[in-house]
């Protein structure tokens, strides 16, 4: 998958899980302390964002990300 088709993929469970909460996208970028262009980027996919930002909106939802790598190896916190 590409990082293109991936974000789209990301962006679409962001909106998903966000309209679960019953949350606007200025809600949910209040609550992640993001200006709300941030959560409509994320959520079309946008690839240019930074990952800590995306990471504070992610948090706000419950979602974790899994990061695997080809070679086996695991990132540390």
């Amino acid at each position: 998958m590409n990082p293109g088709q991936w974000m789209i993929s990301l962006g679409n469970e962001v909106q998903l899980h966000r309209k679960r909460a019953g949350l606007t996208q200025i809600q949910l970028a209040s609550l992640a302390g993001v200006g709300k262009t941030v959560v409509y980027d994320l959520e079309k996919g946008k690839v240019t964002l930074q990952v800590e930002t995306m990471l504070k909106i992610l948090h706000v939802l419950n979602i974790d990300l899994e990061w695997t790598s080809p070679t086996g190896a695991v990132p540390h916190a």
